[in-house]
């Protein structure tokens, strides 16, 4: 079976080489049919409402300009769900910004807060965004667990959905309907207390990130071109909402997450939510292509990897001591990215479907 598995792995990688950066298709299948919500149904303005605007087609814009930024919140906390949004960001000079779609609950946990993240990271003008992820769970952030990627297209030219599916057992990012990461909780030698597990809520901001978002705060925000804006639609909160009446710091208990058990087993039979073999190697080979910097190869930080994170000694030696990509920074240096050969198959990844 591990030899098929292997086999066709390998024929999908090469059935994708001539394609653009990454294969559609079956890794996108399901997504088509979740349902959206209207922003007056399921957000709320956070702030800066100023700088927030609806279109008639349902298009949020989100802009900063030298005055604040902006952002929306979900009007419920959910107990695990799949999380997505359309997005188009701003063009140009956006060096210094910092647009984020992301779930949390640090509003209401101090100390021990969850948090989903991507960041969309500007840059000069002529160079591409970064998109980063970000998965932290009971406060720690000291153990920050952020990856870093290239973003494979022109975000300013067109929207494209982000995705997060959290159950769980396990929390996948999709770009386009893609998987482009997976942390598995891993039950017993896994994530423990590191994994999110109180309810969050869903957050839209862009903000001035000046001190650190663009090669570590060597380029700021520059309002001579602003302002910027960041369109979001295609809005999908497809979660179980926390008891709105209860005190949201017990809603993690026992009781409140029973209530739930039956939304996370739809959730996690859903189509885009199974990973499958075909998936996984879709994942493999975007990762391989986009990833600026990973967690788990930052023997810097982290000289024994997290629990969570499936080391392989082929890949470790494409990363640098300190997480950074040596492929992805050959890519960077050259004017036409040509397509990478993907990596060795690694028996893991095969027996894990």
């Amino acid at each position: 079976m591990a030899v098929a598995a292997a086999v066709t792995l390998l024929l999908f990688f090469a059935s994708c080489m001539g394609a653009s950066v990454f294969c559609t298709g079956a890794p996108a299948a399901g997504f088509e049919d979740v349902p959206t919500v209207p922003f007056d149904e399921g957000f709320t303005p956070l702030f800066g409402e100023s700088n927030l605007g609806l279109s008639g087609d349902g298009t949020v814009r989100v802009t900063l300009d030298r005055h604040t930024g902006s952002g929306f919140i979900s009007k419920h906390y959910f107990h695990h769900g799949l999380f997505s949004a359309d997005v188009r960001l701003p063009a140009g000079h956006t060096a210094g910004v910092v647009v984020a779609f992301y779930l949390s609950n640090g509003d209401v946990f101090d100390d021990t807060h969850d948090e989903l993240d991507f960041e969309f990271l500007g840059n000069r003008a002529g160079h591409r965004w970064r998109m980063q992820t970000n998965v932290y769970g009971n406060g720690s952030t000291a153990r920050g667990r952020e990856e870093r990627y290239l973003m494979p297209f022109d975000p300013s030219a067109a929207k494209h959905r982000f995705s997060v599916l959290w159950s769980s057992d396990a929390v996948v990012f999709f770009v386009d309907g893609t998987p482009v990461r997976e942390v598995q909780r891993r039950a017993g030698a896994g994530m423990g207390g590191d994994y999110p597990s109180k309810p969050m809520a869903v957050y839209v901001t862009i903000w001035d990130g000046s001190t650190w978002a663009t090669e570590n705060g060597k380029y700021t925000v520059d309002y001579r071109h602003g302002p910027f804006t960041a369109q979001f639609s295609g809005l999908v909160l497809r979660g179980c909402p926390a008891d709105a009446t209860g005190d949201i710091r017990q809603l993690h208990r026992a009781t409140s997450v029973h209530r739930c058990a039956a939304r996370e087993r739809e959730l996690t039979t859903a189509e885009y939510a199974v990973m499958t073999a075909r998936k996984r190697a879709a994942m493999r080979r975007w990762r391989w292509k986009q990833t600026l910097y990973t967690v788990c190869y930052d023997t810097d930080r982290y000289p024994a990897a997290l629990p969570e994170c499936d080391v392989s000694a082929v890949e470790r030696q494409m990363f640098e001591r300190w997480g950074e990509s040596k492929v992805a920074f050959r890519s960077r240096q050259s004017r036409v990215e040509t397509p990478l050969a993907p990596p060795l198959v690694s028996m893991n990844m095969m027996q894990a479907d």
